[in-house]
Order: structure tokens, then C-alpha cells, then sequence
């Protein structure tokens, strides 16, 4: 393999990609591949920026602000696309925690297919494989009010909006043909299913 593989991560908060993620890179390493382990918001040189206009918006909804979280989103992405990965070695394993998928989980008003549209009109790249991983609601709400930062999200904050959160990401995940990891059992057998996934882009 001579270019490097990119593997999203996405789906709602609590259901265990952080975890996963770390199972993952261990994982492969063990196989003896090389793993690159990103997250997006660490590497959005515009991410002040961007939350500001996100915590506008929910102080003030309407979809047109929505958007605009939507596009600063994608312009993100793209200069992520254009100055990060490129830079990661050939032959790696690039995983990212966080993608444009996870955006059809968190938006409300605005369609993924619009999202989807910002993303590849900036020539964001699209992943190699796409994992949606997801739980019960009531299961990751329980995980993720666990956690000593409590949920930890801006726009959700209550049960309700966790289950509408997933049932989008579901639909986004059927409609576009990623991979559904249910990370509701073992984290070995989330870890494997994923695990098999990737193998089998490699050997494409």
C-alpha cells in the first residue's frame, strides 16, 4: 500500500468511537501497520471561529445559521484535507475521529445531502471507509452522562434530542452505504468487525 488509507470514525456522543478508536490503532499496530490517530477539531486552525457561530446558533436556531456552522464545517475539512493529510506517511493508516458524517447526526434543520454537497464542492477528501458507530440512545446517554465531563456537547441536552441525534445518523448510514458498527456488546467485537473492514479495503 503506497498511499495512505483514511478511515472516518462518526456517529453521536457516548457510543464508545474514542474507545473504539484506541482498540483500533492497537490493534493493527499489533499486525504491524502503521496508524496515524487524528481528530478534526484539534487540527480546524478555525475552530474558535466556528464554535462561536455554533454557540450562536443555539442561542438563536433558524436554519440559516445552521448552514453556515454546515460550510465553516466543510472550509475546515477542506484545509484539513489540503495541508494535514497529505503531510501523514505513505503506506499509513490515517484514522480520524470525526468526519462530515457526523455532521448528519448534530445538524437539525439542514438535509445531509446539502451537507454532503458543501463538503465535496470544497474537495474535502472522502474517506476510504466510512464507520457509523452507534448504540441504543439510552445507552450512550447513561455513557456519556458516566463520564467525568458529563456529555460534554453544546447542542444536546436532553434524552429526546439524543434519540432524534441517532435515528438521523442511522438514516445517513443506510442512505450512503457506510459500515454500522452497533458497539453495544464487547468492544473486542466492535474492534474486530472494524478491524475486517479495513483488511478488506486493503486487499481492493
Amino acid at each position: 500500500m503506497n498511499r495512505s488509507l483514511f478511515v472516518s470514525l462518526d456517529g453521536p456522543k457516548g457510543t464508545g468511537k474514542t474507545t473504539l478508536l484506541e482498540a483500533i490503532t492497537q490493534a493493527l499496530r499489533v499486525d504491524g501497520y502503521k496508524v496515524i490517530r487524528l481528530c478534526e477539531k484539534k487540527n480546524d486552525p478555525f475552530r474558535g471561529e466556528t464554535m462561536a457561530l455554533v454557540n450562536r446558533l443555539v442561542r438563536h436556531p433558524s436554519q440559516e445559521l445552521e448552514l453556515q456552522v454546515c460550510a465553516r464545517l466543510a472550509d475546515s475539512r477542506a484545509w484539513i484535507s489540503q495541508h494535514v493529510l497529505p503531510k501523514q506517511p505513505p503506506g499509513s493508516i490515517i484514522l480520524i475521529d470525526r468526519w462530515y458524517p457526523s455532521d448528519a447526526a448534530f445538524r437539525r434543520t439542514v438535509p445531509f445531502a446539502e451537507i454532503l454537497r458543501l463538503n465535496m464542492e470544497r474537495n474535502v477528501r472522502v474517506p476510504d471507509l466510512h464507520v457509523g458507530v452507534v448504540t441504543d440512545p439510552e445507552v450512550s446517554w447513561a455513557r456519556a452522562a458516566a463520564r467525568t465531563r458529563g456529555l460534554g456537547s453544546t447542542v444536546i441536552h436532553k434524552l429526546q434530542e439524543q434519540v432524534a441525534c441517532t435515528q438521523a445518523f442511522e438514516r445517513a448510514v443506510e442512505e450512503n452505504g457506510w459500515v454500522l458498527c452497533r458497539n453495544e456488546g464487547t468492544i473486542e467485537a466492535a474492534t474486530r468487525q472494524v478491524v475486517t473492514e479495513i483488511r478488506s479495503v486493503l486487499v481492493r
